[in-house]
């Protein structure tokens, strides 16, 4: 009975999404989030401190819930030195993590990554089920193992930040599309709702909602208009964050880190998924061809995934830049499932050889990340400070970044050191024999601040350098004296 269970029907038949309803749930669906738990672990375990993006998930997460609503509703800075960078587009995001700090016990920075973690770890879950309920055991594990192993979904997945919260939305929304496929009405509640959510998690998502409302009325016609329904209810509560943002007037925010990629938008997402490695690039690709002329079940939902979110872009890129790597993640899972659903597609004897394949460039690609590098070292800036700064000596940030980790790890491991700081928008003190001065290189140069004509003009100059360089941000800690 249980390998009857699995049995799907021919592709394109106009049962082919149906198909395998009688799939029951295995233990074995969980290999996936144990996976990308596991290698999370790997990944946290140096515990490197949190970069600039992170800390503002921390520093804004703790703040009262009423001045994180106001901060949204405005379009207003929570702090002097983040008076251009008000929480907007994924709002939602921080009263998650509000909420999330208000457990006894959770609130670190460790925890913060944790959460993302385990919302990956619960997303993958949901996509495994999905896939096997469509394809069969076979294809939903290895699915959810290809994208357990992804570079780029192991990057995010230890990041303080909502793509992991994405990633749990979104597989929630493509198991109630599968169920309202096979049963409907049921599953149409729960695509409503992780829809929504997965929008709020972060709006490029609601291209995923439309691909998978597409893959709906493609296999049920006119059926399908519950669905077109539902997604369209579900897409107004991010659009209202979008709309909300243009009228407060952070709409452009963030605008400068979108590049334009000139039509190879479709390229260079599938690089990024790849990690920059041929092997894996070469492999998924072949794989998600043939999964979608071949595969059986998730055929037409696997495909939609893939193709409709990066036509949207192209679309919306004919007006401003749109493209960032980790933007696309939701809609890039469905490139994982598609090449999954490909490697399933070969005979049977040519399937686990064809699996292993796949899922052994997937690892292989995600490999450099056990070693990779720190993102920003303020920790230990901070933690130098504290061994060289005598009281009544100023500790200034330069520069945006460069205070939001001066501030953040003063405030949790050095309070001490907080009556001599200064941060933005004030300038260093020219009144002081010795100052202390946090600040960002970029291109081998300092950032050029106001504090350096300050400082001079007061008759001090820079006597003692301390570099830390790191992956996204390279700090320096100076020493001015007299």
């Amino acid at each position: 009975m249980a390998a009857a269970a699995e049995v799907v029907p021919r592709a394109g038949s106009a049962a082919d999404p149906g198909l395998a309803p009688g799939v029951r749930w295995s233990p074995l669906e969980l290999l996936p989030a144990v996976l990308v738990a596991v290698l999370g672990i790997v990944l946290l375990a140096p515990g490197h401190g949190l970069w600039f993006d992170e800390l503002f998930t921390a520093e804004v997460g703790r703040l009262p819930l009423g001045e994180i609503l106001t901060a949204i509703a405005t379009g207003q800075g929570t702090s002097s030195y983040l008076a251009d960078v008000p929480p907007s587009y994924n709002a939602p995001y921080y009263l998650v993590v509000h909420l999330w700090n208000s457990v006894p016990g959770l609130g670190g920075d460790t925890s913060l990554r944790v959460l993302s973690l385990l919302a990956t770890a619960g997303g993958l879950a949901l996509v495994t089920r999905a896939g096997a309920r469509l394809a069969g055991r076979g294809t939903g594990v290895l699915a959810g193992l290809v994208l357990a192993a992804n570079p780029l979904v192991l990057e995010q997945s230890v990041e303080a930040r909502s793509y992991g919260l994405a990633v749990l939305a979104t597989g929630a929304t493509a198991l109630g599309l599968v169920r309202w496929l096979q049963e409907a009405p049921r599953g149409l509640l729960l695509f409503g709702l992780a829809g929504a959510g997965m929008g709020l998690a972060h709006w490029y998502a609601v291209t995923v909602l439309a691909a998978f409302v597409t893959a709906a009325v493609v296999l049920r016609r006119r059926r399908a208009l519950p669905v077109v329904l539902a997604g369209a209810l579900a897409a107004l509560p991010p659009v209202g964050f979008v709309v909300l943002a243009v009228l407060n007037g952070t709409g452009a925010r963030n605008a400068e880190h979108l590049r334009d990629t000139d039509g190879a938008l479709l390229g260079m997402a599938a690089e990024a998924w790849a990690g920059g490695r041929t092997p894996l690039l070469h492999v998924t690709l072949v794989l998600a061809v043939v999964g979608a002329v071949r595969a059986r079940g998730a055929r037409v939902v696997a495909t939609s995934w893939v193709v409709v979110p990066p036509l949207l872009l192209l679309a919306a890129e004919l007006v401003r830049p749109v493209f960032l790597p980790r933007y696309l993640l939701a809609g890039l899972l469905g490139l994982g499932v598609l090449a999954a659903a490909g490697a399933m597609a070969f005979p049977r004897a040519a399937r686990a050889p064809v699996a292993a394949l796949l899922l052994g460039c997937s690892l292989l690609a995600a490999s450099p990340l056990a070693e990779r590098p720190p993102r920003e070292r303020a920790e230990e800036v901070v933690a130098l400070l504290s061994e060289l700064h005598e009281p009544g000596e100023p500790i200034v940030a330069a520069d945006q970044r460069s205070a939001i980790g001066l501030d953040h790890y003063i405030r949790t491991s050095a309070p001490e050191l907080r009556r001599d700081v200064v941060l933005p928008p004030d300038d260093a003190p020219a009144d002081a024999d010795q100052v202390w001065l946090v600040r960002r290189i970029v291109r081998g140069e300092p950032v050029p601040t106001d504090d350096d004509a300050i400082l001079r003009d007061a008759g001090l100059r820079m006597v003692e350098q301390h570099e830390f360089p790191a992956d996204k941000t390279f700090l320096v800690l100076q020493r001015w004296s007299r």
